[in-house]
């Protein structure tokens, strides 16, 4: 097997798996909804920045914290509060160090840790049974290290991965993969660990992260969790999908 250098094979894989849109500290969002403008600074000085979204409803049912996709910025994430505020859940989205307006770099470790930051954050104004944790595609490895981590309603994976090193095997198409993994975001593991309700959406077309790494994670799935696969759905329009919509609603809408 072809062993690349490892400051080489770092490079290659942080290329691959964060991809931020930088923006000005002056940029004004735009979006059309009513919004909230917020900064978080961690203990070591890096100011992360994140939207609120209240619900659209009367009384609030909770709060949802979503970590979203490896690409872009909050201008391009925080339209998909609509799917949240309008079952009337408030809404919290945060950039990643290094997307956005957020300072700092993209950092495994430093991500577990901000998001645990920004729980604790949101969990000085909600029960945890009234947070939902959320993931989107590289965001699944922050909702999920959470959801073995803390308290909350429930943990809801859209497009997941089982963990990197099986994400790269599932593009070549076998586990003699010729990088040493410098990133891991062990969901497999984390799911293994936590005791929440999980529900888990992904498509049989999508060529981001291959149906078979997400499907990996069946195994580690409790009796009464739930993978629900998009027939023809791809990385990034499972929400257009009838079955997405309806099981999402039946999911927030359980009884604990």
């Amino acid at each position: 097997m072809l062993q690349l250098t490892d400051s080489f094979s770092v490079f290659l894989q942080k290329q691959f798996l964060f991809r931020p849109v930088a923006l000005p500290q002056t940029h004004r969002f735009v979006f059309d909804a009513t919004f909230e403008e917020h900064w978080i600074k961690t203990p070591d000085g890096v100011q992360l920045n994140a939207l609120f979204f209240p619900s659209q409803q009367p009384n609030s049912r909770g709060v949802v914290l979503y970590f979203h996709g490896n690409r872009g910025n909050l201008q391009r994430w925080g339209q998909l509060h609509q799917d949240f505020t309008s079952r009337g859940f408030d809404f919290f989205i945060p950039d990643y160090r290094g997307y956005g307006k957020s300072s700092g770099e993209p950092n495994e470790r430093a991500y577990f840790e901000d998001a645990r930051l920004l729980y604790d954050r949101l969990h000085r104004e909600y029960p945890a049974d009234r947070i939902v944790l959320y993931g989107r595609s590289l965001g699944t490895g922050m909702a999920s290290y959470l959801a073995a981590h803390v308290r909350a309603r429930t943990l809801v994976l859209e497009t997941p991965f089982d963990n990197i090193p099986g994400l790269l095997a599932s593009y070549v198409g076998s586990r003699d993969i010729p990088l040493k993994p410098a990133f891991f975001f062990p969901n497999d593991r984390h799911i293994r660990q936590s005791p929440l309700p999980i529900l888990i959406f992904h498509g049989t077309r999508d060529r981001v992260v291959p149906y078979a790494s997400a499907r990996n994670l069946q195994q580690c799935l409790k009796p009464d969790d739930r993978f629900v696969t998009v027939k023809d759905g791809s990385h990034n329009n499972l929400r257009e999908f009838d079955l997405y919509q309806s099981e999402l609603s039946r999911w927030l809408e359980r009884k604990l």
